[in-house]
C-alpha cells in the first residue's frame, strides 16, 4: 500500500509504518516538503488545514533520528495545547514501527516537576507548547543544545497567540546548524522578520488549495434582521452531522449562541479560549468520544483543534479575514471524505459575501425547506427582480389615472389600479417569452 512513498527512499521500518497508519499516496504538501527535509534544507511553508503538513514533516524527522545519539534531536512547537497533544498522538501512531525512539509532550496546565523529571531523559523527539518548552530549558530540565531540526507548526497563530518571544528564545539555543520547518497559513510581516533572522532568504513553499474543493458543498443561506440565531437552531434541527462545527467571531458570541441552542435541547459544546485547562480537557474528551452532535467554536481556539471527520461547518458570524473563512471551511472534506460549509448572511454582509465571491468561492443560494437546505434564487437574481419590479412601477405609476378630487379610499384604489396593470404587463412579458421559445 505505501509503495508511492518508496520514491523518498524510505526505510522499509518507515513505509511499514505509513501502511499501519493507512496512508497511501502523499499529498501535495508531503510530495514537496519530504525530499527538502531529507536534504536538511530549511523549510517555509505557506498551507492551509487539512493539507496532510504535520506528517510532511514528522515522517522525515522520525526517519532521521539517530538511536546512537542519546540526545534530543527535535524539537516541534504547537501554539495550541490541543494541538500538541495531537502531533504527539500522531507521532506515537508512526511510533509504533519505532519502539526505540522516545516522544514526550509538554504543555501547561500540567505538573511542572514531573515534566522537569521527563525531560531530563532527553526524549529524541520533544513536541510542545512554547511557554513550556522554554520553561523546561530554562529550569534546566530540557538540554536544546543538539537539537537539529526545529519546527513551528501553525506560525502565524503563534504570533497571533503571543509566543514570538518564546519562539525566539528556543530558537537561540539550538544547534547553529539546526535546520528550521515552519508551517503557517499565512506569512504576516512579523513572522518575515523572524525568518529573516534565523534562516535568511528561503523559498516559501505555497500550497494552493482550491477555493472550491469538489468535495465540499458550499451553501449561502439567507437571513433577515437578527434572527442567525434562529435559523442556526433550525439548521441544526434539520441537519444530522457526524460531527458540526458552528463559528463565531468572538468568544461572546459564541457564549451567547451555545446557550440559546443548549436552551433549546440541541446537542451542543463549546469551545474557545475564554475557557479555563480542565474546561477545555473535558471538552476535548467529549469532542472525541462524539458526545456532542455540535460544536460552537471561536476561530482562534478552533485553529489549534483538529477534529477528525467533521462534516458540516456553520458560519454564523462571517469573518472580516478571508483566511479564517477558509481555515473554517478546510475544516470538512479531506481526504476521501465529503463536507457542507454552510455561511449565514444578513444584507449587512453583502460586501462580504462579494469579497469571498471575488477570491473564488462559488455558493449555492439554498434555505431549509421541507426539512432539507433546498436551492433558491441567488440573492443577485432577487435583486435585479426587485430593481425590475421598481423600474416597472415607476413606468406604470404615470398610467394611473389621477383623481382631480381627492375622496376617501382613493390611495387604496390607485394601488389596486396600479397593481392591475403590474399583473398585465408581466403576463404581456411572459407571452413574448413563450413566443421566443
Amino acid at each position: 500500500m505505501s509503495n508511492a512513498f518508496k520514491r523518498f527512499n524510505f526505510s522499509d521500518k518507515m513505509l511499514d509504518a505509513i501502511d499501519r497508519i493507512n496512508f497511501t499516496h502523499p499529498t501535495l504538501v508531503q510530495e514537496r516538503v519530504i525530499p527538502k527535509v531529507l536534504k536538511k534544507d530549511n523549510v517555509v511553508v505557506q498551507s492551509e488545514t487539512g493539507s496532510g503538513k504535520s506528517h510532511a514533516f514528522l515522517l522525515p524527522i522520525i526517519h532521521e533520528i539517530n538511536l546512537e545519539s542519546p540526545r534530543t534531536q527535535a524539537v516541534i512547537l504547537a501554539p495550541t495545547r490541543e494541538l500538541a497533544k495531537q502531533l504527539h498522538q500522531m507521532t506515537l501512531g508512526i511510533l509504533e514501527s519505532y519502539p526505540e525512539i522516545t516522544a514526550k509532550a509538554f504543555i501547561g496546565g500540567t505538573d511542572i516537576e514531573r515534566d522537569t523529571q521527563k525531560a531530563t531523559h532527553a526524549p529524541h523527539i520533544v513536541i510542545g507548547t512554547p511557554t513550556r518548552v522554554k520553561d523546561l530549558r530554562d529550569n534546566g530540565g530540557l538540554n536544546l543544545r543538539h537539537v537539529m531540526r526545529l519546527v513551528i507548526d501553525e506560525a502565524d497563530l503563534m504570533i497571533d497567540l503571543g509566543f514570538l518571544e518564546q519562539i525566539d528564545s528556543i530558537s537561540s539555543t539550538v544547534d547553529e546548524k539546526s535546520q528550521f520547518l515552519v508551517f503557517s497559513a499565512t506569512i504576516p510581516e512579523a513572522l518575515r522578520n523572524f525568518l529573516r533572522k534565523y534562516i535568511g532568504d528561503t523559498e516559501v513553499i505555497v500550497i494552493d488549495q482550491p477555493r472550491n474543493k469538489a468535495s465540499i458543498h458550499y451553501s449561502l443561506v439567507p437571513v433577515k434582521g437578527d434572527d442567525k440565531a434562529k435559523k442556526v437552531l433550525e439548521l441544526t434541527e434539520n441537519i444530522t452531522p457526524y460531527i458540526g462545527l458552528i463559528f463565531a467571531n468572538s468568544k461572546e458570541r459564541a457564549d451567547e449562541l451555545f446557550g440559546y441552542l443548549n436552551s433549546n435541547g440541541v446537542n451542543v459544546g463549546l469551545f474557545h479560549g475564554g475557557l479555563k485547562p480542565r474546561e477545555r480537557t473535558k471538552e476535548i474528551r467529549k469532542i472525541r468520544s462524539l458526545e456532542y452532535e455540535w460544536i460552537v467554536a471561536s476561530d482562534l481556539a478552533a485553529r489549534g483543534l483538529d477534529i477528525d471527520g467533521a462534516s458540516h461547518v456553520i458560519n454564523y458570524d462571517i469573518p472580516k479575514d478571508i483566511e479564517f473563512f477558509t481555515h473554517r471551511i478546510g475544516r470538512v472534506g479531506r481526504g476521501n471524505y465529503t463536507g457542507t460549509g454552510i455561511t449565514i448572511y444578513t444584507p449587512e454582509d453583502e460586501h462580504l459575501i462579494n469579497l469571498l465571491e471575488s477570491k473564488g468561492y462559488a455558493f449555492v443560494h439554498e434555505d431549509i425547506k421541507n426539512g432539507e437546505l433546498t436551492e433558491i434564487k441567488s440573492r443577485t437574481e432577487r435583486a435585479r427582480r426587485k430593481r425590475r419590479e421598481s423600474h416597472l412601477e415607476n413606468q406604470l405609476v404615470n398610467k394611473v389615472r389621477k383623481r382631480k378630487k381627492v375622496k376617501p379610499g382613493y390611495k387604496k384604489k390607485m394601488k389596486s389600479e396600479l397593481d392591475a396593470l403590474k399583473r398585465e404587463e408581466r403576463m404581456k412579458h411572459a407571452k413574448r417569452n413563450k413566443k421566443k421559445r
